[in-house]
């Protein structure tokens, strides 16, 4: 009699203690310890981490991969997928430094950066410049000649020590050995001179290659039938970077004036453009060009000399930000790079030619740019536009396929 009272309590006690257990963990489920292992690599000498780069002459690799790909029973065309080589400076206290080479399958022109010249000496960014390849291609004798190079000055010095100090065996081997290379010389010569007259350059690639890097002009297409191909406004403004361009779009919906004060004359002047437009998307895009000029001009007075206040107050969406340090100015630098000011010059022109529908007039742009009418004609010019008077005020006008003014032509014009 008792215990019954006692075995009453203890089920109680128990009943509450499930309901508080259900309570802590609904649904009954069970807490697992799980024992993680973390494991740290450290950096080896003999192998690199992955490498970042970009073509700034808007080559894509991946779209002859998906060619190829698309393709798979073409017996025509062999893959051209292109080829990618690292080289790796064996110097001492060289180990760092890297040269990516992009070889693209079916053409003579190699894609080339290095990580100890430009944006990759800071960031490890590699930027790949076109070079033209002849038929003997210099790649190998990138990689191999820090190799060759300390080879040849250890047999120099083994020779001098043989020279001096060797026995008479061995002195006439190495005289031997001297007059043997001489006779191989005299015929390799030979041999190149020939294969150098018969190596064929493609002329038209040079010509492209060469004008790309003299002009500083953005990624462009010459072979475009249409002014918005020639310069393929999704390789100026990059996918990533609409979603960071919805200022003006969001003033004009909410019928607030642009002022001049914080927008550059030429995106004042052209706000009113979205009131002619009915499709919101051609809307959107317009506005988002315009926003991208505003911040262009926003960075060129916060890397200019002396810092132009306007620029001080407006915030550059990080990203866009990060490429334009990258294009336009030289790492740890405060200022433009002063060779990259003409390709500054020509981003904002091409988007204006864009805003305006390749018909603009430079009027407001060279005062937002600080620069004379008559010098902003020759950068329209090394873009391939063509200037028309009409009403007597200038145009210039974007003509397909581009059409670029000849270096010599301009050159006679400075002298």
């Amino acid at each position: 009699m008792d215990k019954q009272p006692s075995a009453s309590k203890s089920r109680t006690q128990k009943s509450k203690k499930r309901s508080r257990d259900d309570n802590q963990n609904p649904g009954g489920a069970k807490h697992e310890n799980l024992q993680v292992k973390i494991q740290l690599f450290q950096d080896q000498p003999n192998k690199i981490p992955p490498l970042v780069a970009y073509f700034p002459s808007g080559y894509n690799p991946q779209t002859q991969q998906r060619q190829d790909e698309e393709e798979p029973n073409n017996q025509n065309n062999s893959p051209k997928v292109p080829k990618v080589k690292v080289y790796r400076n064996m110097a001492q206290r060289k180990g760092n430094r890297l040269q990516v080479v992009v070889s693209p399958g079916g053409s003579n022109v190699d894609f080339v950066g290095s990580s100890f010249t430009g944006e990759a000496a800071a960031a490890q960014i590699f930027r790949l410049e076109p070079r033209v390849r002849t038929a003997e291609t210099a790649n190998e004798e990138a990689s191999n000649s820090t190799k060759s190079e300390l080879t040849a000055n250890r047999m120099d010095k083994l020779g001098e020590l043989t020279a001096l100090y060797g026995t008479k065996r061995e002195r006439k081997k190495r005289k031997d050995a001297i007059n043997l290379k001489k006779e191989v010389d005299s015929e390799s010569q030979k041999s190149l001179d020939k294969k150098i007259e018969e190596v064929a350059f493609d002329k038209e690639a040079l010509a492209n290659t060469s004008s790309l890097i003299a002009r500083n002009i953005p990624p462009h297409d010459v072979s475009a039938t249409t002014p918005l191909e020639a310069y393929p406004l999704d390789k100026i403004i990059l996918k990533g970077d609409w979603d960071f361009l919805g200022d003006i779009y969001k003033l004009w919906q909410g019928g607030e004036k642009v002022e001049t004060n914080a927008y550059p004359h030429f995106v004042c002047n052209r706000i009113r453009k979205l009131d002619a437009i009915e499709d919101e998307t051609q809307q959107w895009k317009l506005s988002c060009i315009l926003s991208y000029i505003t911040h262009l001009m926003k960075f060129r007075d916060q890397f200019s000399m002396g810092h132009v206040k306007s620029g001080k107050k407006h915030i550059i969406p990080s990203i866009i930000h990060h490429r334009f340090l990258n294009l336009f100015t030289d790492p740890g630098s405060k200022i433009l790079a002063s060779e990259k000011i003409n390709l500054f010059i020509s981003y904002v022109l091409v988007l204006a030619l864009h805003v305006d529908g390749f018909r603009t007039d430079p009027s407001d742009i060279a005062q937002d740019l600080r620069i004379s009418k008559v010098d902003l004609r020759q950068h329209f010019l090394n873009l391939g536009c063509k200037l028309v008077h009409q009403n007597s005020i200038l145009y210039a006008t974007l003509p397909v396929p581009l059409n670029f003014p000849s270096q010599n032509i301009r050159r006679k014009r400075r002298q």
